[in-house]
């Protein structure tokens, strides 16, 4: 169990760590000082300044969670309009890739880990043959007298591979009896007349197929389409997800720090492969939360920068500063809530 969690916590860290190392890198290429590169929170256990860096590398007590800090972003600071190191003292652009560089990060590590997998370890959902796995009570399957282990052969007069091919010939047969042929312990039975529900646009006869996992190493093109592509897909269904929860104004479904050690902590358990699919996904999804146009987040001074970018104006400093403290609050408090709910639960 304390391995699991140490897992957890690790795949946690270093997705924050990618995130601000997005940055840190960002603002070097630009010229700016980096004070600090901080690995966990809480008092400093380890830390080391290169010889000729500005920037102090630390490990501190509670190794969760990173920051960096880079010279000028703080509003407390004084800004000396003469140091070329400083945040404010830079371009425009160059502040604003600085401040993407984090999300960038999360989404390049997702589709290089989504490309590695690809090309070494893809798994592949296998259907073949349409095996029944489970039969929903009182559906026509089991009216009919289908059972779990039963292996569909044929449908409506054609051939059944798979569940594609099951979901073909069924879905136009709402309300229609169709005749289905079924194996079962290596027996063909005769045929079984079924009369499909309708739901919604299409008829069902109430089965689940038996899923079988392959694994595979597809073609470096096909590795690189995914790695590109997939990312794109998850953050589509990502922002339908929070819309939906602005819609019923809940947090139901949204996980803290809490919750997110405890995913990663199991499908850990569970292998090597099922550990990447979830750090792709948190990935991912942290990439896209921070981009949202929220003050405190890299989305809402991403706002505030886009605003100089279109006006040639700077919007007042203290009025920034104070939006993004009011954002921090409230996201503060959204944690705690969540996390509370997640040790509750």
């Amino acid at each position: 169990m304390l391995v699991s969690v140490l897992v957890g916590i690790f795949g946690i860290s270093l997705l924050v760590i990618v995130h601000e190392a997005g940055h840190y890198f960002a603002a070097r290429a630009f010229g700016m000082r980096v004070t600090r590169f901080s690995i966990g929170l809480g008092p400093v256990i380890v830390s080391h300044q290169p010889k000729g860096s500005d920037t102090t590398f630390q490990i501190c007590a509670v190794p969760f969670l990173a920051y960096v800090m880079i010279a000028g972003m703080n509003p407390a600071e004084e800004v000396d309009p003469k140091d070329p190191g400083l945040f404010p003292n830079k371009s425009v652009l160059a502040r604003i890739i600085t401040i993407f560089g984090g999300p960038f990060a999360n989404y390049l590590a997702a589709s290089l880990m989504l490309f590695f997998m690809a090309m070494f370890a893809w798994r592949i959902a296998v259907t073949e043959p349409m095996e029944i796995a489970t039969i929903e009570k009182g559906s026509p399957a089991e009216l009919a007298g289908l059972k779990p282990g039963d292996i569909v052969v044929e449908g409506n007069g054609k051939a059944v591979k798979d569940v594609k091919e099951l979901i073909a010939v069924t879905r136009d047969r709402g309300g229609k009896p169709t005749v289905y042929v079924v194996e079962r312990a290596g027996k063909r039975l005769l045929p079984f007349t079924i009369t499909p529900n309708q739901n919604g646009d299409r008829g069902v006869i109430g089965v689940t197929p038996v899923v079988k996992t392959e694994v595979t190493q597809l073609p470096i093109g096909e590795a690189a389409y995914k790695a590109i592509v997939l990312p794109y897909l998850f953050s589509i269904e990502n922002l339908a997800g929070i819309w939906s929860l602005i819609e019923r104004r809940t947090t139901e479904g949204v996980t803290g720090p809490v919750g997110m050690v405890k995913l990663v902590a199991q499908q850990g358990e569970k292998g090597i492969l099922p550990f990447l699919d979830i750090l792709i996904a948190i990935s991912v999804a942290l990439g896209l939360f921070n981009l949202l146009p929220f003050p405190a987040l890299d989305g809402g001074r991403l706002m505030f920068l886009g605003y100089e970018l279109i006006t040639r104006r700077r919007p007042n400093e203290r009025f920034e500063a104070t939006v993004h403290a009011v954002g921090i609050l409230f996201l503060l408090g959204v944690i705690a809530l969540v996390t509370l709910r997640d040790v509750v639960g």
